[in-house]
């Protein structure tokens, strides 16, 4: 059991900090969560609801989870106690990405920083309509037993680029072994230089949206 609060109700080393349908910008050393709803309307069951989409809401639980938070998401029954079809088909989405993924998300925690990319999001509450939409040089990070996992918020095309893995990086990540990608069993190409780790990224997706590139580092 936890005690949620919101702005500065308790202590933050005592209860855990709310951002309703919201963010934070950066990690946050103390465990944290977002509450926001399959739909952008209502917390409950409305006839006209605009449902947002899996993939977004995957983006969004990947950024906080990078960040040292988690995702509470609620969904609107109807008066029977049925989900709506739409919301099924999103909790569907979210349940098919974490089947080829959930080692990148179970378990794990945040790494020195939370990923690298120009979209760039503002922390505060209530603030998810004002989300911009992310790219394939959008990375966020988490790890979990030595190993790293770097998340493409999309689809990065033939070259994924990581510069907080370089060999000069200031993460000082250390010497990559070994870089693969959920879902798929073809050996990857990669090189570790000054400037970037680069991986030749295959031709076929693993899933439909955040693609998780597993990072091996040696010593």
């Amino acid at each position: 059991m936890a005690i949620n609060y919101k702005h500065e109700a308790y202590p933050e080393d005592v209860a855990v900090l709310d951002i309703e349908r919201g963010l934070l910008d950066e990690i946050r050393s103390h465990f944290w969560q977002t509450d926001t709803s399959v739909g952008w309307k209502s917390w409950g069951y409305i006839q006209d609801e605009s449902y947002k989409s899996a993939d977004q809401l995957v983006d969004e639980m990947v950024d906080i989870v990078s960040k040292n938070g988690c995702l509470l998401l609620n969904v609107g029954p109807r008066p029977d106690g049925t989900i709506p079809e739409e919301a099924e088909r999103v909790l569907l989405g979210i349940g098919q990405w974490l089947e080829v993924n959930r080692e990148a998300i179970y378990g794990t925690r945040p790494w020195k920083i939370y990923g690298e990319g120009p979209t760039k999001l503002s922390g505060g509450y209530f603030g998810e309509r004002e989300s911009q939409a992310f790219t394939g040089q959008d990375i966020r990070f988490t790890t979990r037993d030595g190993v790293l996992y770097a998340i493409c918020l999309d689809w990065p095309g033939q070259d994924l680029k990581i510069k907080s893995l370089s060999s000069k990086s200031d993460s000082s990540a250390g010497k990559v072994s070994d870089v693969r990608l959920l879902g798929v069993d073809e050996r990857l190409d990669w090189t570790q230089a000054e400037d970037y780790l680069t991986v030749r990224v295959p031709s076929k997706k693993p899933c439909d949206y955040a693609y998780t590139f597993k990072i091996i580092l040696g010593t």
